[in-house]
C-alpha cells in the first residue's frame, strides 16, 4: 500500500483507571492532503495537524466522562479530533455521535476503536455552519478546546439551538483562550447558566487555573423564546 504522506506513533493513556491505546500523528509537523480534502474542507496546512494530536482539554474531556452520568442519554461530540471522549463513552456502551470536520477523524476514530476491542462509534462529518437536519437532538454535547477561534463561539451557540433537547446540558474544556465570555453570554441568551469548574490540564499548571470545565444547563421551568430557525 502506498503511505499516507503522515507518520503515526501509538500511545497509551490511561482514562478513568483503563489503559486505551491510541494511534496519533507524530508530531505538530505532519501533512498531507493528496486529494485536497482537507483544502476544500477549508482546513490550511498549519492547522491540519492538530486533529491528530492529544491535547490537555481533551484528556480532561475524556476523564469527566468516564465518570459522568450518561443513563439514557444521546451524547455529541464537536470536534472529535482523535475521539478520546467517545471512546471513553463507547467503552461505557454510551449512545454518542462523535463529529468533526477533518476528512481524517473518521478513520482514525475508527481505527482507534479498533485498537481498544470497541464497537464502531457512528461519526459524522459536522461543518459547524451548515446546518444537518437529520442529525436530530442530544441530551449531552460535549467538546474540547472548541472555542479556539472568535467565530466559534456563535457557531456553536446556533448547534446547539438545532441540536440541544430542552433539557440537554452542554459540556466543554476550554483552556483559557479567552472566548469563552462571549460564549457564554450566547448561553446565557438561550437560558442557559454556566457552573465553571477550573482544572489542570498539565502538571505545570499552578493555581489558579486557567484551563476550565464549562457546564452549561438550562432552568427548563423558565420559558425560553427561540429563534426562529432560518
Amino acid at each position: 500500500a502506498p503511505m499516507p504522506g503522515y507518520t503515526t506513533r501509538l500511545l497509551t493513556i490511561r482514562l478513568g483507571g483503563h489503559d486505551f491505546r491510541i494511534r496519533a500523528l507524530s508530531d505538530l509537523q505532519q501533512f498531507a492532503d493528496p486529494t485536497g480534502s482537507a483544502h476544500r474542507a477549508g482546513i490550511s496546512s498549519s492547522l491540519w495537524s492538530l486533529f491528530g494530536q492529544i491535547w490537555p482539554s481533551g484528556r480532561v474531556l475524556a476523564e469527566a466522562m468516564s465518570r459522568f452520568d450518561i443513563a439514557g442519554k444521546r451524547i455529541l461530540e464537536l470536534g472529535c479530533g482523535l475521539g478520546l471522549s467517545s471512546l471513553v463513552l463507547a467503552h461505557r456502551r454510551a449512545d454518542v455521535v462523535a463529529s468533526d470536520h477533518h476528512p481524517l477523524a473518521e478513520s482514525f476514530l475508527a481505527y482507534n476503536a479498533g485498537l481498544n476491542d470497541l464497537p464502531a462509534v457512528t461519526y459524522r462529518d459536522l461543518p459547524w455552519s451548515t446546518p444537518d437536519t437529520t442529525l436530530g437532538s442530544f441530551d449531552l454535547i460535549i467538546g474540547s478546546d472548541i472555542l479556539y477561534e472568535r467565530d466559534h463561539a456563535g457557531q456553536i451557540a446556533a448547534m446547539m439551538l438545532r441540536h440541544a433537547r430542552p433539557d440537554a446540558e452542554l459540556l466543554i474544556t476550554d483552556p483559557g483562550r479567552g472566548n469563552s465570555g462571549p460564549f457564554t453570554r450566547a448561553m446565557a441568551a438561550q437560558g442557559y447558566t454556566v457552573t465553571e469548574q477550573r482544572s489542570r490540564f498539565d502538571e505545570k499548571d499552578v493555581a489558579p487555573f486557567r484551563g476550565r470545565l464549562l457546564s452549561y444547563q438550562r432552568d427548563t421551568s423558565i420559558p425560553v423564546l427561540k429563534e426562529p430557525v432560518h
